[in-house]
């Protein structure tokens, strides 16, 4: 490798090939402290001319600008025939692309069926000398299938239902004739993508290319509609630009059942593991297309109607001038999943960053329509006004803009409880317990400073809420179905998640006040510490506390707690209760203050513990100073001590 010389290699295990890949590091150029990383693949000797065709045809496709890892250099060396490519710094887009929003899944799927066009516009000339004379299609694919249909028979695992496939490809073997043949990426799905830091989506992995019909190529987007169906769905709509020819799906149906049949017999070898993806992977296939009954399979959605701003995708059901957020700066996120009608971004001005909600555009997911959404708009402009409060989003602005009518808060850094939002989600459930307790404990501050300005709080739910990892800050963000008391229900189902409604928000006529909230709050204990399920095995804290949490969510009222404080009196007390029968080294609850004749506090940790909601202990409790220190405390019982 001439004009190479790296100081490190990382092998790199991923993948069945049985090339060497590693990350590779140059010596560090000069002025610069750390080399650059390229990826590095060592073959056979005995894989030289195809390896060499590969390393053209990725020439080509760099040459159209597909998104890859660029080829730099081609050879052999002592260990082999090596290529040398750039290095792309990512994730995985099978890893990736699921914790995307909706719109974001979808938009990497199109960008992924567009690569794949291009791809297919290579000329086959040089290609061709990969293997013999090009030999017509319809020939070549029935042998194939005729062999994997042996295969399969032979093999002593079978799928159940497994016929279906052989009994599709038996009535559709014409579709085959006269079918176009290019050149293809042979393993395209979303595990050779990846992701880079920006979002742009990259294709990897050629080392099995071939030549083909284009649109069997598609014969993988199996693991595609595991993953995302929005990206699989995005990716035939944007390899076709959302016209897609029925005879498409009778052809992709026969490239899968072709596909499947030879996944077991392959996987065998590989032992049990692979054996069972297979065979849970034929079951879901024959459960897409009804056991191959029908063409279209059930994961596909027609898509989107997507735009752009500042590079970032939306969905809404048409088009929407947005110029007019340019006032506010530089768009950097956007959240479109909303059922309101208002779509909202986050903005960026001269290092200041903002959130504006909006009402007034088509969203994909809004009721009603865009007039009805701004009034609603209009109306939650005075509760941000009457409720402020130092865990809700402040409130800067409202104007009328657009067409519309558009909030303007200061941003609010955190992660979303709310399922909606998979990845930060799954960060939020992971919180350690103590700081659960702590978001919990705003939540309630929040509910009881609601009832106490005169409103009731309504469509309060997990995505109303945001937590900042790094600051260990609550943030309350969406409160504008919030209503003044008195309120009735006069919708039948009001506004909000079932997880957190209680029963008279399903009742015309019915009283909505601080006893709903009640209900509100056990849903937000059962949903932080029983992973929404409301059962004891589900359960993470004390006998006393889910006492308390399944009082607040009765379905008669009167058997709930009768207010706010009531509600969070009784969770003290069993809190307090739970952890004065605690261990040394259990999370602290309450005002860490020292105890006379032991050694205090240090500065550092003079502060306010977060699991008790910033409140002192109850009479009779004290604070003894734990192995790990001031916040891994234990509670103790005036005269009873701990072992």
């Amino acid at each position: 490798m001439p004009d190479f010389h790296f100081t490190k290699r990382e092998p790199i295990y991923e993948g069945w090939s049985d090339d060497r890949k590693y990350c590779a590091t140059a010596e560090p150029e000069e002025g610069r402290s750390q080399g650059t990383k390229y990826f590095l693949r060592i073959s056979p000797m005995s894989q030289y001319d195809r390896k060499q065709t590969e390393f053209r045809m990725m020439e080509k496709a760099a040459a159209l600008g597909i998104p890859m890892c660029m080829p730099l250099a081609f050879g052999v060396c002592e260990e082999g025939v090596y290529s040398v490519q750039s290095w792309i710094e990512g994730t995985g887009a099978e890893e990736a692309v699921p914790m995307l929003p909706d719109s974001g899944q979808y938009a990497c799927g199109l960008e992924a069926g567009r690569i794949l066009r291009r791809l297919h516009s290579i000329p086959l000339t040089e290609e061709r000398e990969a293997g013999a004379a090009l030999e017509d299609w319809e020939t070549r694919f029935n042998r194939k299938m005729d062999t994997k249909i042996r295969k399969y028979r032979e093999c002593p695992i079978q799928y159940p239902g497994g016929e279906a496939f052989i009994r599709y490809i038996g009535e559709n073997r014409h579709l085959l004739k006269d079918r176009p043949q290019t050149c293809q990426h042979g393993d395209y799905h979303i595990g050779n993508m990846m992701l880079d830091e920006s979002g742009q989506l990259y294709v990897i992995d050629f080392n099995r290319f071939d030549i083909g019909d284009p649109w069997e190529e598609f014969n993988r987007i199996v693991w595609c509609a595991q993953a995302s169906p929005l990206f699989a769905s995005g990716m035939v709509n944007g390899y076709f630009e959302g016209h897609v020819p029925e005879e498409f799906w009778r052809l992709l149906a026969l490239y899968i059942s072709s596909n499947t049949l030879s996944s077991i017999y392959w996987a065998v070898p590989f032992g049990q593991k692979e054996i069972d993806t297979m065979l849970r992977q034929a079951a879901e296939v024959l459960q897409w297309y009804d056991n191959m009954r029908n063409i279209v399979p059930s994961w596909y959605f027609q898509g989107y109607y997507l735009q752009y701003i500042d590079g970032i995708p939306y969905k809404l059901k048409c088009p929407f001038d947005f110029s007019f957020l340019r006032k506010y700066g530089r768009v950097f996120q956007v959240y479109d999943d909303q059922d309101s009608g208002n779509i909202c971004f986050g903005i960026e001005r001269d290092g200041e960053r903002y959130f504006v909600k909006f009402a007034g555009a088509p969203t994909e997911r809004g009721t009603g329509t865009a007039r009805e959404a701004v009034e609603r708009l209009r109306e939650a402009w005075p509760v941000y006004r009457d409720l402020r409060h130092g865990s809700l989003i402040e409130l800067v602005e409202a104007e009328e803009i657009g067409g519309g009518f558009a909030l303007v808060f200061r941003w609010a850094q955190g992660d979303c409880m709310g399922r909606m939002y998979p990845a930060a989600h799954r960060r939020f459930m992971a919180l350690p317990t103590e700081n659960r307790l702590q978001v919990f404990g705003d939540i309630l501050r929040f509910l009881e400073h609601t009832a106490s300005r005169g409103y009731v709080a309504i469509d309060f739910y997990d995505g109303s809420i945001l937590y900042d990892f790094d600051k260990g800050k609550t943030t309350v963000c969406d409160i504008d179905f919030f209503r003044r008391q008195p309120c009735v229900n006069d919708m039948g189902r009001m506004w909000g998640s079932s997880r957190f409604q209680a029963p008279e928000e399903y009742r015309l006529g019915a009283a909505i006040d601080e006893v709903t909230n009640v209900y509100t709050a056990g849903a937000f204990a059962f949903a932080l510490f029983g992973g929404y399920g409301r059962t004891p095995d589900s359960w993470q804290l004390g006998e006393g506390l889910f006492a308390v949490a399944a009082k607040a969510v009765e379905e008669d009222r009167s058997l709930r707690q009768q207010s706010l404080r009531q509600f969070r009196e009784e969770w003290d007390n069993a809190l307090s209760g739970l952890y004065a029968s605690g261990r040394p080294g259990d999370t602290v609850l309450g005002r860490c203050q020292g105890i006379p004749g032991e050694p205090g506090p240090q500065e550092g940790e003079r502060q306010m513990l977060r699991a008790h909601g910033g409140r002192e202990l109850p009479a009779g409790m004290r604070v003894r100073r734990g192995r790990l220190g001031c916040r891994d405390c234990c509670i103790q019982e005036t005269g009873k001590g701990l072992n």
